[in-house]
């Protein structure tokens, strides 16, 4: 018998098929193009929790800065963002400051960056002068032994700031540009933090470059931290509650502002009456905590003063 199919059989066989299948409908989903450049980008949750972490290294930094330089000395967080190594390095001007900072108990190594411009002020006002500006020009051994101390101060409040996800920052040594380029590879993906330094008489900028393994880590870390802060069990959240309810806040019930003339309060004596630039038919207003809620008036409740609320303030609007 033979079992060989002819192309006319094979299509019988095909027309039937398709025949008997039944029409499936079309899943009623939602597809939007997926951008693979975007990959590995910084979510909001890891934007928040880094912008915690760095704002406060920034306010320690600038309190114990300003305590040591005696002088006022202000860093605030400018960025956060992911970029390629080599981008960092463009951004990096002609003469400036970098080092290699070395992350515990990763291994890895990081770049900072600091604007030569800080460099003559810091380093007067350690020497005891006032912070005057300098020219931009390369340092000499003694100027920089003086900045390494700085920069060392910088890693030791950036491992009480980073405490939360377990890194330990460790000032190796400087950099010459040349050899800037072979602590990370260019093409790498780095996370990059930018602050701002401010000294009496100059500015500038303070850069930090995490390699993608350390950048990988900690994101990492700090989304399940912040994660874990912001889900509380039901009987916390109970007991927070019930704390609350026994929360007791300053309230009173008063007129609105008015503005009173100097003359009539220099001439203030006992039973005088001051006429205050107010309907006679003004309610007062109750506040809690010195914010205004609502109008209300003043009443007896039994041996007891009280007041008896009678509408919303954004009622009470002619």
């Amino acid at each position: 018998m033979d079992k060989t199919l002819k192309q006319d059989d094979i299509d019988a066989l095909f027309g039937a098929a398709q025949a008997t299948t039944p029409d499936l409908p079309l899943a009623d989903t939602n597809v939007a193009p997926y951008n693979f450049a975007a990959s590995g980008q910084i979510s909001t949750d890891q934007l928040r929790a880094i912008s915690i972490l760095n704002d406060l290294f920034a306010r320690n930094l600038t309190h114990n800065l300003t305590a040591w330089l005696r002088a006022r000395f202000q860093v605030n967080l400018v960025s956060a963002e992911q970029i390629q190594f080599n981008d960092f390095l463009l951004r990096i001007p002609e003469i400036t400051y970098v080092a290699s900072v070395r992350l515990e108990p990763l291994g890895a190594v990081s770049v900072l960056q600091l604007d030569l411009a800080l460099a003559p002020p810091i380093i007067d006002l350690l020497l005891g002068g006032e912070g005057k500006d300098g020219p931009l020009r390369e340092l000499t051994d003694i100027e920089e032994s003086i900045l390494a101390s700085v920069v060392e101060t910088i890693c030791r409040e950036l491992t009480l700031a980073w405490q939360p996800v377990g890194l330990s920052f460790i000032f190796e040594r400087r950099q010459m540009q040349t050899q800037v380029a072979r602590i990370v590879p260019v093409t790498e993906k780095t996370l990059c933090l930018s602050f701002e330094v401010r000294v009496p008489h100059s500015s500038g900028l303070l850069n930090l470059a995490f390699p993608a393994v350390v950048a990988n880590t900690i994101l990492r870390r700090l989304t399940s931290d912040w994660g874990k802060r912001r889900r509380h069990a039901a009987e916390t959240r109970a007991r927070v509650a019930v704390a609350a309810r026994r929360i007791r806040l300053g309230a009173s019930l008063q007129l609105p502002r008015v503005g009173v003339p100097a003359s009539l309060l220099e001439d203030l004596e006992p039973g005088a009456i001051l006429k205050f630039d107010l309907p006679a038919n003004t309610l007062p207003e109750w506040r809690v905590g010195g914010q205004p809620l609502s109008r209300a008036q003043a009443i007896r409740h039994g041996a007891h003063r009280a007041a008896r609320m009678d509408r919303p303030l954004e009622e009470s609007a002619p």
